[in-house]
């Protein structure tokens, strides 16, 4: 795994770069795991780390694919009071790269929509 963001920077592609480890964001609704509906699990882009099952993705209309759960010791919560918001900022336990943010307004029984963004992302395909 890299070391230095140089590192990174050689690995990644400029646009997950710039999601990952620069905490930016994809626009809404142009995410290539927008409307994937395949079984598996979603990794992180820049380490392999598992994150997500399929089976906790959900369609919340935001324009970021959305999951009700991750999996478990696979993230970690971070408070983001960055542009004016309080927010949740959720980064992968392995490496530390930025996914996305949590909410508590899923219609699911968690009550979760972790909002990812699908740069950060790799799926496995069962």
């Amino acid at each position: 795994m890299p070391q230095s963001e140089k590192e990174w920077k050689k690995v990644l592609t400029p646009e997950q770069y710039r999601v990952l480890r620069e905490k930016g964001t994809e626009p809404a609704f142009t995410g290539e795991y927008l409307h994937e509906k395949a079984d598996g699990t979603y990794a992180c882009a820049a380490c392999g780390n598992p994150l997500f099952d399929s089976s906790a993705k959900f369609d919340s209309g935001t324009g970021w694919p959305s999951f009700d759960d991750a999996l478990p010791d696979s993230v970690e919560y971070m408070e983001d009071t960055s542009h004016g918001m309080r927010r949740v900022e959720i980064t992968c336990k392995r490496c530390g790269s930025h996914l996305g943010h949590v909410f508590d307004d899923g219609p699911t029984k968690t009550g979760k929509r972790y909002c990812i963004n699908s740069v950060c992302l790799d799926l496995e395909e069962k």
